[in-house]
């Protein structure tokens, strides 16, 4: 073990203790301490969930990566394993960015990562960096990289593939033992590809083909890429960077993108049919997914925006945090997004109003909380009449509330966050266009300190935001311009 991971052990293991349980999100993954941001290694192994992630335990500020560890039985109770991978090799001494895990056929874990290694200085002080792909391989708690690292690097590119923008290889096993896996990659065109690879043992790779191609369409460089099978169909989520907006569907900045279609075994390319957002909320992104050994696709992300990172203070012990783990489906060639059900298990202090009549302003009795699990139906009052606007304030006193508003004559539906405390001009709203349906909708809100999560329509889009309102703030408020009936079901949501 290096100098450098063994201290950065000894650092996060002194400095958790000074954060108290309920200075954290009760039920998602926080950095253990200093910064956190993408999830890496989410893979099942050994009888538990692994979830590796970006870190840098020194700061809560992005720093030379590390990479964290924690493990799970359930996907919500972590327990924090100490660091695993720290910039300590001349292929990653400048970080060791994302990527993932696989077991082996001898029972040993691989971790397949991108290493960063500037080159030498110019005259003017600027360098570029090499992104390359470097493997570690270990027991579940502790990992040796590989001697051979690099094992992908700028001779395994196609031509004219950025050897800078070059990073995180999601890797997994086929059927018959061998090794694949994707990489994002910038083209000459200046936007993203998705690069694919094999190998028969994990440790000696081959370039395939480029697996899809940008031109343009989708932001820039494509980062984060994981690529499935789902209900039948092939599925490529990504992470373009400095997207341009697209009616409703797409936002500025980074954004998150998921493509459903086929995958041609001949020429190894991926042929999309359907195209639409992970997340249409503030903070998402970078997903990552494994397969559950009871055959569920799961999917986790940075609940985050890196262009709304100083909603939080630098002074803070930790920053950074998960979504909640969600169930994956296809449906008529969308993406379906649901909470894992073990998150039921966590359930308690059922309150239940049904058919609620009301307009204005409203509250009820029980319906409180920032560790809550709230489904909430809404339809218009008055039978051919549409109410013009139906909200519902959370995380709320006299001062300060997040909220989740919908009008349904233009059909969105919207989340603004400028109310909860924030001192910074930061992104606090998002907008995003649902179904029409005569202005009924159904929509699943999770709250959890720091977080709201909403699963539209049974998971047909979702919108998660971080929040850091003063948790003494817990009400609900209702509000309607016009008459709407409403229902109205709520569960606290307890880890004992």
């Amino acid at each position: 073990m290096s100098n450098i991971l063994r201290e950065a052990r000894r650092h996060e293991e002194i400095a958790e203790q000074l954060i108290p349980s309920q200075a954290r999100p009760l039920f998602h993954l926080s950095s253990r301490v200093g910064w956190m941001n993408d999830p890496n290694g989410f893979s099942y192994y050994q009888g538990k969930y692994h979830l590796f992630h970006q870190y840098y335990p020194y700061e809560s500020k992005w720093g030379p990566m590390h990479w964290a560890h924690a493990v799970s039985q359930d996907l919500l109770h972590w327990e924090y394993l100490p660091a695993a991978l720290a910039p300590d090799t001349l292929p990653d001494k400048d970080g060791c960015f994302s990527g993932s895990a696989v077991e082996l056929a001898d029972g040993r874990q691989l971790l397949m990562y991108t290493g960063v290694s500037s080159a030498a200085k110019r005259p003017d002080g600027t360098s570029d960096d090499r992104q390359t792909q470097c493997l570690a391989v270990g027991d579940g708690v502790n990992y040796e990289k590989y001697p051979g690292n690099p094992v992908l690097t700028a001779d395994d590119l196609p031509e004219g593939g950025s050897k800078v923008d070059f990073r995180d290889p999601k890797v997994w096993r086929e059927a018959d033992g061998t090794y694949r896996c994707v990489v994002g990659n910038r083209p000459a065109d200046g936007s993203g590809q998705i690069l694919y690879y094999s190998s028969p043992d994990g440790f000696q790779w081959t370039f395939e083909s480029v697996l899809a191609e940008n031109r343009n369409r989708f932001g820039l460089m494509w980062e984060c890429p994981d690529f499935f099978q789902l209900d039948g169909n092939y599925v490529l989520l990504t992470s373009p960077q400095d997207m341009l907006p697209s009616g409703f569907e797409y936002h500025n900045g980074n954004g998150t993108l998921c493509l459903i279609g086929s995958f041609d075994q001949e020429s190894k390319t991926f042929r999309e049919e359907h195209d639409q957002a992970v997340d249409y909320g503030i903070d998402f992104y970078a997903p990552q997914t494994l397969l559950t050994p009871d055959g569920r696709r799961v999917m986790i992300a940075w609940m985050q925006n890196w262009d709304t990172l100083s909603i939080a203070s630098l002074k803070a012990p930790w920053f950074g945090q998960m979504t909640v783990p969600r169930e994956l489906s296809v449906k008529n060639g969308r993406l379906y997004q649901w909470p894992v059900r073990e998150l039921d298990v966590l359930r308690s202090g059922h309150v239940s109003y049904e058919n609620v009549d009301f307009e204005g302003e409203l509250t009820l009795e029980g319906v409180k909380g920032r560790t809550v699990d709230v489904t909430i139906t809404v339809r218009p009052g008055e039978e051919g009449q549409v109410y013009q606007k139906f909200a519902v304030w959370f995380g709320q006193d006299d001062t300060y509330h997040t909220g989740i508003s919908f009008r349904p004559y233009e059909s969105i539906l919207k989340i603004d966050r400028k109310f909860s405390g924030s001192r910074r001009a930061i992104i606090h709203q998002r907008r995003c266009k649902v179904p029409q349906n005569g202005g009924r909708l159904t929509f699943r809100m999770i709250l959890d300190r720091f977080s709201v999560e909403v699963f539209v329509n049974q998971g047909e889009q979702v919108l998660s935001a971080t929040m850091y309102t003063d948790q003494s703030a817990d009400g609900f408020k209702f509000l309607a311009d016009g008459k709407v009936i409403m229902d109205v079901e709520k569960y606290d949501l307890d880890m004992e």
